[in-house]
């Protein structure tokens, strides 16, 4: 296993923030897994692209960044089953599967990240989330030294979140992600802008669609450092919504199937004044209020300081606390979103 001492991680993480590591540990198999120790495990965080983590201090955790590779495909009469491992690139696999007539995974194209990090957050996006077509999922638990296989039951898939991301959060590393993929596809184009497509658009269209409207909306990080998405979307109760609306009548809303309501963190951010505000070098893109754009800091802590002050703008607006997606690593490792501590 390759391993490095005192290694710069700006480069590997999308916004571009300047920080170190005393260490970083590259499996590149599963037998390499073993290698690593449980002393060193525990104090370290797991690093997929980098596209989802803010790295607060200058100096980081030990970091285990696994690079193993490869898909498998096997098929029945009903569905594809696909098992790809955690660092593939997520982007490449969509294509991948619907290049090969593999349907369902097309309204997630383009998410930055590997395919090791998609079920952590349980990303989504245009009406559809990745727990949806998930079977399973193999993970190497650190304290027991050996592979585990979670079913999709017990993922705990949820809202951007996982039992990868709650319980098990820093206890072992997602090898593989296995995929079901019915050959009796359904296509999902509900979703504003989809809904411009033709009623019977194919799986390749929806995916140019998809891929049309995010670099429509997001900036690339190769020229603009950002994480994509930085606050989830907010789920509200039926009533908190209904006093809302009676103040704002254009606000946009997404009815959940238990009876909630999703609002638009973004259009949430825009109303509060704050869509292309700068401070200390970071600011809300001017396109899209939902990404925070690094500039120009070379210091996490300013990107922290300026998702505290959007939260505290949106709160005395709206009284709508917006929780960051984006994952916060101090030098001792993961802790809360936005914490105090970070800005020190």
């Amino acid at each position: 296993m390759k391993i490095h001492v005192n290694f710069p991680l700006q480069s590997l993480n999308s916004l571009n923030v300047p920080a170190t590591t005393a260490e970083i540990l590259l499996p590149a198999s599963v037998n390499e897994l073993f290698d690593l120790t449980r002393e060193k495990s525990a104090k370290s965080y797991i690093l997929g692209e980098g596209t989802n983590t803010l790295f607060c201090d200058v100096k980081a955790p030990t970091i285990i960044k696994p690079s193993l590779l490869g898909i498998e495909v096997t098929e029945n009469d009903q569905y594809f089953s696909i098992s790809v491992a955690c660092a593939e690139n997520w982007h490449n696999f969509v294509e991948f599967a619907i290049n090969q007539g593999m349907y369902g995974l097309e309204n997630l194209a383009l998410i930055p990240g590997s395919v090791g990090a998609a079920p952590v957050q349980n990303i989504g996006a245009y009406g559809v989330e990745v727990g949806d077509f998930i079977d399973r999922v193999t993970w190497f638990d650190f304290a027991k030294q050996k592979l585990v296989d979670f079913t999709k039951a017990e993922c705990h898939f949820g809202y951007r979140s996982s039992i990868f991301k709650q319980k098990l959060s820093g206890k072992g590393i997602i090898t593989h992600v296995h995929f079901l993929l019915p050959k009796a596809w359904q296509r999902v184009v509900s979703y504003q802008g989809l809904n411009e497509l033709r009623s019977s658009a194919t799986a390749p269209e929806i995916m140019a669609k998809v891929i049309q409207l995010r670099q429509t909306k997001l900036p690339d990080p190769k020229h603009l450092p950002n994480a994509g998405s930085f606050f989830k979307n907010p789920i509200v109760s039926e009533n908190t919504f209904n006093d809302l609306q009676q103040q704002h009548k254009t606000m946009p809303f997404y009815r959940q199937a238990n009876g909630s309501i999703k609002l638009a963190a973004g259009w949430l951010i825009e109303q509060s004044g704050l869509k292309g505000v700068r401070q200390g070098g970071v600011g809300v893109h001017d396109n899209q209020a939902l990404v925070i754009v690094n500039y120009e800091s070379s210091q996490g802590k300013n990107i922290v300081a300026f998702a505290h002050l959007i939260q505290e703008t949106v709160l005395k607006k709206f009284n709508i606390h917006l929780v960051p997606e984006v994952r916060f690593i101090a030098c001792d490792g993961e802790i809360g979103h936005a914490n105090k501590e970070c800005q020190q």
